[in-house]
């Protein structure tokens, strides 16, 4: 079959290097890529925010299965605009992407379905009622913006002047328009924090390996939350207890929940959940694979992923005889210097084939271009070596040995993933 890979970023590049290696697909096209998916992939330069744009190139192409990558072409509704003209989609409706749209209905729809996570302290969408609000809210507090915000809207403090500060660069000076138009503040959780995704085809769902990923910018989860600094997989991260458990009280009570409203969900539904003293507790949803959990996941996948993606369309997940690779696998994100703030792009890479000498590194591209004949920085997360291992300590071993051996200005990644 021929695939359609919808995005532009490391989790695309994942995406379609494991298409590329499915024996069931012939043909593999990304829009829009970037110029290093086309190592992997023939790109199509169509955004996918454009939805009418990605329409009439799906209707020119006619691929067997398309798989949206982003979060923002599902909030928009670019699946149902693909499945309304007739092709096969991974991807859940608009109805069922407001899971991730909106963290006000997530959050709500969480509590009137029973399924567990941090109390509400309220959501607002005045400045002046939300900063007072603060003042008598117990610390340390979650607070978050309303609508996609790329995993930047986020800020969990114990401090007030921090937790206003931030609800001003939000609501006042709207640094992620309208997204930041409500915020949302509510309790802050404890324990170890779990990617917990599935494949789910509307009824019936195949779980993936178990990820985790690193937020922060810096060693020791300190700075800024980013779009995700890394990630890891490994066998026997969750007994299978927990899973059970994480399947009967989150995933399944929300694929039940979301049908039942009229939306069922076809596509990767990703729980990010506290493993709490009482229990796993969900602290958000995301409405397609992680990113970079996406990387460290296919790099254990002993399937042909494009069937999976196929029985997930049509229905039939429930049978797929998915099997993972006991290996332990890590992806290290490189970032521009200064990411997640300004940082500068354009920065010539050295050592991508260095890297991949190790038959157990890809090098997953997020952000790159190619320019006089080689590649240079085009965005802040630039690239995901992702290794795999006998156990985690090998595969961290391979990702850093390899993250050694490329170079840019101003280069930076964490040391302590995995």
């Amino acid at each position: 079959m021929k695939a359609l890979v919808i995005g532009g970023g490391g989790r695309e590049h994942a995406l379609a290097w494991k298409l590329k290696k499915s024996p069931s697909v012939e043909h593999v096209w990304c829009a829009p890529g970037n110029d290093g998916i086309a190592q992997d992939a023939e790109c199509l330069h169509v955004r996918p925010g454009d939805t009418a744009g990605i329409l009439a190139l799906a209707q020119k192409i006619r691929p067997d299965i398309a798989v949206i990558g982003p979060e923002d072409p599902l909030v928009l509704g670019l699946s149902d605009d693909l499945s309304a003209n007739g092709f096969r989609v991974v991807g859940p409706s608009r109805a069922a992407a407001r899971l991730e749209g909106s963290k006000v209905f997530a959050k709500q729809f969480m509590e009137r379905n029973g399924i567990p996570t941090g109390r509400i302290y309220g959501i607002y969408d005045d400045l002046t009622k939300a900063e007072k609000a603060l003042e008598t809210i117990p610390l340390p507090v979650v607070v978050k913006a309303d609508g996609p915000c790329a995993g930047k809207g986020v800020l969990v403090t114990g401090s007030l002047l921090e937790a206003q500060h931030f609800v001003r660069r939000l609501m006042a000076q709207q640094e992620f328009g309208a997204a930041g138009g409500t915020v949302l503040f509510e309790e802050a959780l404890e324990g170890k924090e779990l990617s917990f995704i599935v494949l789910s085809d509307g009824k019936d769902l195949m779980p993936m390996v178990p990820a985790r990923d690193h937020k922060r910018v810096f060693d020791g989860d300190q700075g800024p939350n980013t779009g995700g600094m890394g990630a890891y997989s490994a066998h026997g991260m969750v007994s299978a207890a927990l899973e059970t458990e994480i399947l009967e009280k989150v995933v399944r009570p929300t694929l039940g929940g979301i049908a039942q409203e009229g939306s069922p969900f076809v596509g990767f539904l990703y729980s990010g959940l506290m493993l709490t003293q009482k229990g796993p507790k969900v602290l958000e949803y995301n409405c397609r694979m992680g990113d970079p959990e996406c990387q460290a996941i296919v790099a254990r996948m002993d399937f042909d992923f494009g069937e999976a993606l196929q029985a997930a369309a049509e229905g039939r997940i429930k049978d797929f005889p998915a099997r993972w690779s006991p290996a332990a696998s890590v992806c290290v994100v490189l970032t521009s210097g200064g990411y997640p703030g300004p940082y500068q792009t354009g920065k010539r890479i050295s050592g991508l084939r260095e890297a991949e000498k190790d038959g157990d590194v890809v090098v997953f591209h997020s952000a790159t271009r190619t320019a006089d004949g080689g590649f240079v920085t085009a965005g802040g997360r630039v690239l995901g070596v992702t290794a795999a291992g006998g156990d985690l300590r090998s595969a961290a071993a391979r990702a850093y040995a390899a993250a050694g051996r490329i170079h840019f200005d101003g280069m930076h990644y964490r040391k302590d993933i995995a």
